[in-house]
């Protein structure tokens, strides 16, 4: 979409999703038939993507470059109804590409091409300070998606800036192995945490058997809100001075894994933006994550 203001913004990775996936169960060096798809992806996008289907218009804060590739990404992002006057369009770098392999045992392995975000660094934060979406005297006061794609660095900015002072902050970690960048962002007073079980572990250096264990060692590093999912077991959600709840998926087949997470976020921050209560909330994003890895909505 051209010019039309987003209801949220979503400040991370925008990038080429390249995933393979076999109906077989797999092991390394397994060589078996499936399914390679190319489809816009991303923490970032994935988040967008599903605050879509819910109707709302999410703006995009990214780098993707001016290559052909970068070009046919943008042309997908605003046909799907993204605002993309915002992202910034590199010269010099490539748009960034993720590669996946999963199999009927789960995700195999993946590979993350980032860094032309890592190497935007806080350019693409520009429409936030320059008063196209926001300044330092009038900062953005609606919701923010932001992924830990982003540097430690630009994360801890972030954590202290004021162009973020007021607005409603729900992070997530790119992955595991990025987890701790996020550590600025715990104690922020505005910051809702979207984290796995493993992620939790890292965030407080410890091991946890289950998401509301996880979710009270959270609250106790000085979290302010943290939602915990532990795969098809109990997750829960902690709120700093109101405790710790917990739902349970539904079980179902599952036929995809990556982007869950993300449809999780996602259709959490939307259920709380229609007024539904902490328990509501939990159980809608647990409904919505179980159709999507189900297969039952498009990516």
């Amino acid at each position: 979409m051209i010019g039309q203001p987003p209801d949220i913004l979503c400040i991370g990775s925008v990038l080429w999703d390249i995933i393979g996936r076999s109906p077989t169960a797999m092991r390394l060096g397994s060589d078996v038939p499936g399914r390679i798809t190319r489809l816009p992806g991303g923490v970032a996008m994935n988040i967008a993507m599903t605050l879509r289907r819910f109707g709302l218009a999410p703006g995009l804060l990214t780098t993707i470059g001016r290559d052909p590739e970068g070009d046919e990404l943008v042309a997908a992002c605003a046909r799907m109804g993204m605002v993309t006057d915002h992202i910034y369009r590199s010269e010099d770098l490539p748009t960034d590409r993720y590669m996946a392999v999963e199999g009927a045992n789960g995700l195999i392995a993946a590979i993350a091409d980032a860094h032309s975000l890592e190497a935007s660094g806080d350019k693409i934060l520009r429409p936030l300070a320059d008063g196209r979406l926001g300044s330092a005297a009038a900062p953005w006061s609606g919701p923010i998606a932001l992924d830990g794609n982003l540097t430690e660095a630009l994360l801890a900015d972030i954590a202290g800036s004021a162009l973020f002072a007021r607005a409603d902050l729900r992070v997530a970690p790119a992955s595991p192995g990025k987890a701790e960048r996020l550590l600025p962002l715990l104690a922020h007073p505005r910051a809702t945490l979207y984290v796995n079980l493993e992620e939790a572990g890292l965030l407080c250096a410890a091991e946890f058997s289950s998401a509301p264990e996880a979710a009270e060692g959270l609250l106790a590093r000085g979290a302010h809100r943290v939602l915990v999912t532990h795969g098809g077991k109990p997750c829960a959600d902690g709120l700093h001075g109101a405790g710790v709840i917990s739902d349970s998926p539904l079980p179902v087949l599952v036929t995809r894994i990556t982007g869950a997470g993300d449809t999780f976020m996602a259709a959490h921050l939307v259920a709380e933006r229609r007024g539904e209560d902490r328990a509501q909330a939990l159980a809608s994003a647990l409904r919505a994550a179980a159709i999507y890895v189900s297969g039952e909505i498009g990516s």
